[in-house]
This record gives structure tokens, C-alpha cells and sequence, in this order.
């Protein structure tokens, strides 16, 4: 399971290498030995309940390649205290059952204006480390501006400044994701 995690993040650092297209907004705003704080938002042309309607189904607009199988319609969210942001992975081969895996359960949910998931996403799952990623929306010209910000603290054996940056740009991706599903609010005047 080590050696996955770890072959993950060196998947992630090269994408990060290579100018990962991310929300201009994105960035690692805290860091210290304990933990850091990523922090993201985009604007989309959609209202806070299309918003909402699509991001408690993270199988329509999540990344592919940051599952673990591989297939992010295997997703699903349940958007009330307790729920499970979690993910069935489909057995194959000699092993005709199906897996699963918990990614963060919700603490928090306000239709069509917050949503707060504790967890430790993709990597973070293997290691005593947690998050909390709050996620707003919030009602703009035109559409609902989105900020997601993902506070992850505790023992985590990854060398800060590199998991920060990977996280980073995975929280990115995965917002821009959401973003190019419903459409970009076009700032153009």
C-alpha cells in the first residue's frame, strides 16, 4: 500500500513539474511542521442549487486518475452529517467482489451553501494525517463563486512542502473539474 502512495505522489509531482492547469486562484496558503492549508475557487456559470445539484455527484465531474479504481462514476457523496464520500471499486479477476473506499464523511451540510468532508484524501488515506475540506458557494453576478479550502493536520511521513504542493494541485483539478462540467463565469466585460 506504501509503495502505491508513494508511486501516486511521484505521479503528482511530475504533473505539478510539468504546469498542471489549475484555477488561477489556487494556492498552499499555510504551512507549518504540523500540517498546511490549500485554498481554491472558481467562479462558474451556474446557481448555487445547479451548484450544489452537481457537486454532491462527484461521479459526473471528478478526475479519473485521482480514484482508486480508476473510474470516477464508481463515486458517490451523501450530503448530510455522517454521509460518505466514498467509492466502490469493482472486483475483477479472481476476485468477482466488489472493494470500497472511504474517501472523507460529510460533518456538515447547507444546500446551496456549504459543504465540509473529513478525511484524508488519495494519499493521505494511508497515514494517521486528516483533512477537513470546506467548500462554499456563494451567489455572484451570474453565477456562484466556489472556494474550497482543505486544512490537513497530524503525523503524515510526506516532507511538507512536497504533499502541499500535490494536494494542491489535485484540489485544483478536481475544482476545475467541477467548474468545466457546469462552465466557467466568463469575467469578460
Amino acid at each position: 500500500m506504501r509503495e502505491k502512495v508513494m508511486s501516486k505522489l511521484a505521479i503528482l509531482a511530475g504533473a505539478l513539474a510539468l504546469g498542471l492547469s489549475v484555477p488561477a486562484a489556487a494556492e498552499v496558503v499555510a504551512k507549518s511542521e504540523q500540517g498546511f492549508v490549500t485554498k481554491e475557487s472558481a467562479d462558474i456559470a451556474a446557481s448555487p442549487r445547479q451548484v450544489w445539484l452537481a457537486l454532491i455527484k462527484p461521479g459526473e465531474w471528478w478526475n479519473d486518475s485521482h480514484t482508486w479504481s480508476a473510474d470516477a462514476s464508481n463515486m458517490t457523496l451523501v450530503p448530510s452529517a455522517g454521509g460518505c464520500f466514498c467509492e466502490t471499486i469493482p472486483g475483477e479477476g479472481d476476485i468477482p467482489l466488489d472493494g470500497s473506499a472511504q474517501h472523507a464523511v460529510v460533518v456538515q451540510a447547507v444546500p446551496d451553501k456549504a459543504l465540509r468532508l473529513r478525511g484524508g484524501l488519495g494519499p493521505l488515506q494511508a497515514v494517521p494525517a486528516t483533512g477537513v475540506l470546506t467548500i462554499s458557494l456563494e451567489e455572484i453576478d451570474g453565477g456562484t463563486r466556489v472556494t474550497w479550502e482543505y486544512n490537513v493536520g497530524g503525523p503524515m511521513g510526506f516532507e511538507i512542502d512536497m504533499i502541499s504542493k500535490a494536494v494542491d494541485g489535485v484540489m485544483s483539478q478536481q475544482l476545475a473539474g467541477l467548474r468545466d462540467h457546469l462552465g466557467a463565469l466568463s469575467t469578460d466585460d
